[in-house]
């Protein structure tokens, strides 16, 4: 009897450890905006009694956070700078979870044919060449570091050359459609803040597909040798449950309007 009182009681000690703790999720405005963080985080807190408090910046932004320790975990969507981040010891590792893509949206009416392209990097070249206006997040997000590197293709790069046509919101997705729309422009966007985003009045998806437009998100775990004060137990619990198989099934199942939004089931680079 006493041995399984005591049991019982280790049992609630141990869930107590966790019942008034949260953690600091550094993540993207593409996360929110989605609705991916208001469908899976819940999930998370009701299972574990831990709350999850997002801290919502760009990519570059959530980085440079991470590592002045002002949160607790990452979850990003800018490979080559979770890369850099791993390699300056700022992370002890990170784990690629979903993908989707990125997309050009535009005005319906496609003047220019950009629907008939190849790829994306002509895309960018008949924009660039007809002076087509472009709106750029212009905040150092996943979305707009992603954007840049086809630039780079085109050895053009816009804020240097600052063109007239190229204008930089300076703010999240959702308010950078807004400015897309309003002033009948084109812009780069991931294709999950499209989907859920309400006001697309005459605009379409003019061109996806290309390889160069996949958009993989991938969760972090900071150094706390960096950063000895943050809560590093319940970042590790986070992080093996949103690699976990029963979470990748709760990420598949995840829609907007009966579309699904982020996919697990391809082989994603953790290098």
């Amino acid at each position: 009897m006493f041995i399984r009182i005591l049991t019982i009681l280790m049992l609630i000690t141990a869930h107590n450890i966790y019942a008034s703790e949260s953690i600091k999720l550094l993540s993207t405005t593409s996360s929110r905006d989605s609705g991916f963080l208001g469908h899976i985080l819940p999930i998370f807190e009701k299972e574990y009694n831990i709350k999850v408090l997002p801290i919502i910046l760009g990519t570059g932004q959530a980085l440079v956070a991470a590592q002045n320790c002002d949160g607790d975990i990452l979850l990003t969507h800018a490979p080559e700078l979770e890369k850099e981040f791993i390699n300056n010891k700022y992370g002890i590792t990170r784990k690629p979870i979903m993908y989707n893509d990125f997309v050009i949206v535009g005005p319906k009416k496609d003047k220019f044919k950009i629907s008939d392209h190849d790829n994306v990097v002509e895309v960018f070249e008949t924009i660039r060449k007809n002076k087509l206006k472009f709106i750029s997040r212009g905040d150092n997000s996943g979305t707009n570091f992603s954007e840049l590197l086809i630039w780079e293709k085109l050895t053009f790069n816009p804020s240097k050359n600052n063109p007239s046509w190229y204008l930089q919101s300076g703010q999240g997705m959702g308010a950078t459609l807004n400015i897309a729309i309003g002033m009948n422009a084109y812009t780069y966007t991931d294709r999950s803040t499209w989907i859920k985003y309400q006001n697309k009045q005459l605009h379409r998806i003019l061109f996806q597909g290309d390889y160069l437009l996949l958009n993989e998100y991938s969760i972090i775990l900071l150094n706390n040798k960096n950063c000895p004060n943050i809560k590093q137990d319940s970042a590790m619990l986070f992080y093996k449950w949103i690699t976990s198989k029963k979470t990748k099934d709760i990420i598949n199942n995840y829609k907007i309007n009966g579309s699904q939004v982020f996919f697990t089931n391809k082989k994603l680079s953790n290098d």
